[in-house]
């Protein structure tokens, strides 16, 4: 019986160690025995206060105050916690609850936009073909540009098989443009029979039709500008030999590559100072096209009426 007696006691002494032990290990720096009920040393460190380590131990912060007498907490000091739990009862490590962050509500995207067309296709028109009657001296190429159309487009409408057109043929076009006008045709001038110009400013002529039924006329020769009384010399006004009156001239000097234009007013017949002369300008014109000299050599272009 007293062997009994002494394995039991050594057994529960041997317990008690192991519990001691453990409770050291997991509620600070040790406990003890308070009335079989389990009381915790804790070592103060920087930021504990009565209700941390309230929190800390799930023991009301007024029964610590109250069992501590209310005594000031220093660093490394130790206190004691009270606790119902008994003495004999494992000790289980204390856990710190964290708040648990609340997640942020999603972000609701804004759906993407669809990036609008940086060249929007044109409108189709919807042009429509209308008749065109072939002038004197027109060309499908001067038909093409007057109503803004190409050989090609005209060529394909009528299904010609070339690019030559006759007087009073009539073809289909589609204008491109509002309002075409119709063909300017300007009465043909009379020439004076004494006003007929060098056979060589004749071979330097150069004849080709444009849109409106004219032809370019190209000349070279000698020029000279005079002060007379009866023109302005303000204004840009030429005297031609040919050219009818009103038509614009335009002027070249080759020397200095300078280039104006002038109005034809009137008509000249020879003498010493018009002689071999082609054109006869103002001062203003000779100043435009930079004449150092009263007579210079000019080339000139204008448009006269299919002869």
């Amino acid at each position: 019986m007293k062997l009994k007696t002494l394995l039991l006691l050594t057994s529960l002494l041997t317990t008690t160690t192991s519990l001691f032990a453990k409770s050291t290990l997991i509620d600070s720096v040790g406990i003890e025995n308070l009335d079989g009920k389990k009381v915790i040393l804790h070592k103060l460190d920087p930021k504990d206060n009565y209700y941390s380590i309230g929190r800390r131990y799930n023991v009301k912060p007024g029964d610590i105050i109250k069992f501590n007498n209310n005594a000031p907490l220093k660093i490394g000091n130790i206190i004691k916690v009270p606790t119902d739990r008994s003495f004999l009862e494992p000790s289980k490590p204390a856990v710190m609850q964290r708040p648990v962050a609340t997640p942020p509500p999603p972000v609701q995207q804004q759906p993407a936009q669809q990036p609008a067309p940086a060249n929007p296709a044109p409108a189709n028109t919807g042009l429509t073909p209308q008749q065109y009657k072939v002038s004197a001296g027109e060309t499908l190429y001067s038909i093409a540009k007057r109503f803004n159309s190409t050989v090609e487009d005209i060529t394909r409408l009528n299904g010609l098989t070339s690019t030559t057109v006759t007087p009073g043929q009539v073809i289909q076009v589609k204008s491109n443009t509002a309002d075409v006008p119709p063909p300017v045709v300007r009465p043909v001038a009379k020439r004076d029979s004494t006003n007929y110009m060098t056979g060589q400013d004749s071979a330097d002529r150069k004849l080709n039709a444009n849109r409106f039924g004219l032809f370019e006329k190209n000349e070279k020769g000698v020029a000279t500008w005079i002060d007379d009384t009866s023109l302005d010399p303000n204004k840009k006004l030429v005297l031609h030999r040919t050219a009818p009156i009103g038509t614009v001239v335009k002027i070249t000097n080759p020397m200095t590559n300078r280039t104006t234009f002038a109005k034809v007013v009137g008509r000249f017949s020879d003498n010493e100072t018009t002689r071999d002369v082609i054109l006869i300008m103002t001062k203003n014109v000779a100043e435009s096209i930079g004449a150092l000299d009263k007579r210079i050599h000019v080339n000139i272009s204008y448009g006269s009426p299919n002869e």
